[in-house]
C-alpha cells in the first residue's frame, strides 16, 4: 500500500526530558499550524526513565500531530534519529533536540532555502551555554572539519531540514548524527547553513560534555575521514552512436 506523505515531519530523540516535553509540543504546534499543513511530530524515546515516556504517550492522546516510538534500551541519537527517520511521512524531514534551546518557529526560516538545497543545517548565534558546552563544541567542530576536509559552522545544531531522499540515502552507524552534512555532501547533496535563534536550557541537564565527547568524537571523525577518502568516484564514457 502506498502511503500518502505528509508535506513536514519533525524528529525529536528524546531522552529523560519530562519537564519540557509539554511547552515543546505546544511551540512545535504553534509554529506550524497554518503555515505548514499537513505535519507530524515524532517523537523517539531513547529509553527514557523519568516519565517521559508516559508522558509521550498522554501527548499521542491529546495531540493528532504526535506519533511516538519507544526504545526498549538507551540506543543514543543516532539509533533514534534512524528510527525517526524511518517512520517519517514527510517530503521535508526536520530535526530537533527536546532540551528547548532552539526554536521550532525557525523551520520556518529553513523553508525557502530548501527550494534550492537538499540540507539546511542551523548556526546557533549567541550561544547560551554554559562555558564547558561551548568550549567542548568549538573543539568538535573545529576537530572535525580539519580532518575532514569540511567547512561546517555548527554541524552540532539540531535544527536541520531535510529533503526526504537525503535521510532515505543515508548510511547510518553508531554516531554518525554528528557528520548528517558531510555524509548528505558526500551523496552528492547540497547543503547550506543557516542562522537561528539559541536559548538556555531551563529544565533538565544536558547530556554532552567533554568526558563522552572526545574520545568518542575523535574516533567517529577519523572513520568519516576514511570513508571519504575512500568515496568510490567515476563517470561512464559516453558510446558514440
Amino acid at each position: 500500500m502506498q502511503i500518502k506523505l505528509m508535506e513536514l515531519s519533525v524528529v525529536v530523540p528524546v531522552y529523560n526530558e519530562y519537564d519540557n516535553l509539554l511547552d515543546l509540543t505546544e511551540k512545535i504546534i504553534n509554529a506550524l499550524t497554518g503555515r505548514i499543513k499537513p505535519f507530524e511530530i515524532i517523537y523517539v524515546d531513547d529509553g527514557s526513565t523519568d516519565g517521559s515516556s508516559e508522558l509521550l504517550d498522554q501527548l499521542a492522546d491529546n495531540y493528532r500531530q504526535v506519533r511516538v516510538i519507544h526504545f526498549t534500551a538507551n540506543n543514543g541519537q543516532t539509533a533514534a534519529f534512524a528510527a525517526g527517520f524511518e517512520r517519517a511521512q514527510g517530503k521535508l524531514i526536520a530535526t530537533l533536540d527536546a532540551d528547548l534551546q532552539v526554536d521550532p518557529v525557525d523551520i520556518l526560516k529553513f523553508l525557502p532555502y530548501i527550494r534550492d538545497y537538499d540540507l539546511v543545517v542551523g548556526i546557533r548565534v549567541n550561544r547560551r551555554d554554559n562555558f564547558i558546552k561551548k568550549i567542548s563544541s568549538r573543539i568538535g567542530n573545529g576537530v572535525r572539519n580539519w580532518l575532514t576536509n569540511e567547512d561546517i559552522k555548527d554541524t552540532g545544531c539540531p535544527l536541520k531540514l531535510f529533503k526526504r531522499e537525503v535521510v532515505q540515502d543515508l548510511e547510518l552507524f553508531d554516531g554518525m548524527h554528528r557528520f548528517f552534512p558531510t555524509l548528505a555532501k558526500m551523496k552528492g547533496y547540497k547543503v547550506t547553513e543557516v542562522p537561528v535563534d539559541h536559548y538556555p536550557r531551563k529544565h533538565g541537564q544536558s547530556k554532552y560534555g567533554i568526558s563522552n565527547r572526545m574520545w568518542r568524537g575523535l574516533l567517529d571523525t577519523l572513520a568519516v575521514r576514511w570513508m571519504k577518502k575512500r568515496k568510490i568516484s567515476y563517470q561512464i564514457k559516453e558510446e558514440e552512436e
